[in-house]
């Protein structure tokens, strides 16, 4: 069995954090969310693995190279151009042979879910199996319409009220080669893709075997930056302690952590697990590190710097005297020292984050801010709940930031100099 990994988009929707890498490489719980589905394939028993890639594919291909480090074999397909699911499956026409799954490289999948889909194709003796799973408003997804486990109808992204059930493509499939005929005759749709699911409607029409399979296993979805820290919190929970760097004397660790290789931890700090600390960092003296925390490799957290609930991305730097919660730090980020980021309102309300030009109710009643790679504060700079600030932007000492600052932006705040002559 093969399998495909669609990851050729960009995902807008996670801007400014897609700037500079896919989605898919964006990291929680200490790896690429694109790692997470290559091992669940891998313990399902499928190694052979295609990744249609596109948007920054250098970034996925220098990750994973050749997918041996983690016992798999990684062939790589270019989608020039981002024409919909359809086209990019039709892509591997010419290297995929027999069985196949599909994955949308943005979910996370459990293996069990793999397995069983493998298991049902055989028994059922199907043409096509979708993974699909309930959700309370379809509205934003593929809606599948069931007899029995035969899928007779989809409708995608149905208008609020008028979806046929709450049943969604999970975006997890199994196919045989015969899908690439059904590819070939689809045309492009209302939304100038060209979708799988037209495809599946094909076959379909054709009277041909597509079935659903109802899922209660792990699936994991992740469209919107705050969700990364659901995500986090999912796979931190379950962890165990293993640390490989040196702990100093005077170190207190509660529940389990992580650490990597060639990290030093400095007396006085006070770590609550569960926490990822990746390799090559150097965290405190006199440090708190909170619970749900993440840490990537090549980090410094300097003195009396607290941390709860966040994710720090490689390369950075979180300088001494700031306080980081419920926050989404890009790679190379300089957090300069007393940097304070709010993630409480007055009021208690939910925060809103601006998603594609529209703010949006993250659900959170917590939540700090989202900086895209290369972003510099200066120092005693603050920020309020839910900002967000774009790649390589600097922000000035002592800045007060309330709204969201784009890319390569350089902010200055207004300063009243009273000069004093001491001649008078």
């Amino acid at each position: 069995m093969k399998a495909i990994i669609l990851t050729a988009g960009e995902g807008t929707r996670m801007r400014p954090l897609t700037v500079t890498k896919p989605k898919t490489m964006l990291q929680v719980g200490g790896k690429p969310i694109l790692q997470y589905n290559v091992e669940s394939l891998r313990n399902a028993g499928v190694s052979d693995i295609t990744m249609v890639v596109g948007y920054r594919e250098e970034v996925i291909k220098n990750h994973f190279k050749d997918g041996s480090f983690l016992g798999v074999k990684i062939n790589y397909v270019t989608q020039e151009q981002r024409l919909g699911t359809a086209h990019a499956i039709g892509s591997t026409k010419d290297t995929i042979k027999g069985k196949f799954i599909v994955l949308n490289g943005d979910i996370i999948v459990d293996p069990v879910l793999i397995e069983d889909l493998i298991q049902k194709y055989n028994s059922k003796s199907a043409k096509s199996l979708l993974v699909l799973t309930e959700v309370d408003d379809p509205s934003s997804f593929g809606v599948v319409e069931l007899n029995g486990d035969k899928i007779i109808n989809i409708v995608e992204k149905p208008a609020p009220g008028e979806a046929p059930s709450n049943l969604i493509n999970a975006g997890i499939y199994l196919f045989d080669e015969d899908i690439f005929k059904a590819i070939d005759l689809t045309r492009i749709s209302k939304r100038g893709e060209y979708e799988i699911t037209d495809s599946l409607q094909i076959q379909m029409d054709n009277n041909e075997k597509v079935l659903g399979i109802k899922s209660k296993n792990n699936w994991i979805d992740i469209g919107r930056p705050w969700e990364l820290l659901d995500v986090n919190e999912h796979f931190l929970k379950d962890m165990e302690t293993d640390i490989h760097g040196e702990i100093e004397e005077e170190v207190t660790i509660h529940g389990p952590v992580f650490i990597g290789k060639n990290t030093i931890v400095r007396s006085g700090t006070y770590i609550m697990g569960p926490a990822h600390i990746g390799e090559n960092c150097d965290i405190g003296p006199n440090t708190f590190i909170r619970k749900y925390t993440s840490i990537g490799n090549n980090v410094s957290v300097g003195n009396a710097v607290e941390i709860k609930n966040s994710i720090i991305m490689d390369n950075t730097n979180v300088n001494h005297l700031t306080y980081v919660g419920d926050s989404i730090i890009g790679s190379k980020c300089n957090i300069a020292a007393g940097t304070n980021i709010a993630n409480l309102r007055f009021d208690d309300g939910n925060i809103k984050i601006r998603v594609k030009g529209n703010k949006i109710d993250s659900g959170r009643r917590k939540m700090g801010v989202v900086f895209g790679d290369g972003v510099k504060t200066g120092i005693n700079s603050s920020f309020n709940p839910g900002v967000k600030v774009g790649v390589n932007s600097r922000i000035g000492a002592g800045a007060i930031v309330s709204k969201d600052l784009e890319s390569n932006k350089v902010l200055i705040p207004k300063q009243e100099h009273n000069i004093i002559d001491n001649n008078r």
